[in-house]
């Protein structure tokens, strides 16, 4: 089995702990791994857009000329796409973006990513971040002894909120509560940083 090893918030070695090979030991499933991030991208997409077809553009009713003896070409009306002003064509519409993956596929995504992190050396494990109030001053600091440079993302427990609200204001840091893991907040930054709790419980899930 894999090992990791747990830090404090003052970045030094509390204890070593070993990971389940078949959640942080697998071969990354990269086709997988895209797939889920691409279901999750599509599903954020509002897909309000829309445009208007020669039939919704205001106007046009009458024909601009008679149809034959100007010497131009024949036109029925001035709402024609090819006018300035006209409708357009083929244009985007409103639309549900969102398609599905099978949860097993979910999973497998997931535990591509959390090897593929252990694999890069790019997984932290601190064993608590406490806060006695919140205090981004004091989270910037914890990021400093544990030598994380660059965007990071954060998984804590659900209880920890001090933490939470210590952590959102760091625009470099997307903090996460246990329970909401995706795969795109596992992948989207270089750094993963885990509460051992919210590991063991990501870890029992994904088993």
């Amino acid at each position: 089995m894999a090992t990791i090893d747990i830090k404090t918030a003052e970045g030094k070695v509390a204890s070593t702990a070993e990971l389940a090979d078949s959640v942080f030991g697998i071969e990354p499933n990269i086709p997988v791994m895209h797939q889920v991030v691409r279901m999750q991208r599509a599903s954020w997409r509002a897909g309000t857009h829309d445009t208007k077809t020669r039939g919704q553009v205001r106007g046009g009713g009458k024909k601009p000329w008679r149809q034959k003896g100007t010497g131009r070409a024949r036109q029925g009306t001035i709402r024609a796409p090819h006018w300035r002003g006209g409708g357009v064509v083929f244009g985007p519409h409103p639309r549900n973006y969102s398609f599905k993956v099978n949860k097993k596929e979910i999973k497998l995504a997931i535990r591509s990513a959390l090897s593929a992190k252990l694999a890069d050396e790019q997984l932290i494990v601190v064993d608590k971040l406490e806060f006695e109030k919140p205090c981004t001053k004091d989270a910037v600091a914890v990021l400093a002894a544990l030598g994380v440079e660059g965007r990071c993302t954060i998984v804590v427990n659900d209880e920890n909120v001090n933490a939470f609200l210590s952590f959102r204001n760091i625009p470099t840091v997307d903090i996460v509560p246990s329970g909401d893991e995706n795969v795109y907040e596992l992948l989207d930054n270089k750094f993963l940083i885990f509460e051992e709790e919210a590991l063991r419980k990501l870890e029992e899930a994904m088993a």
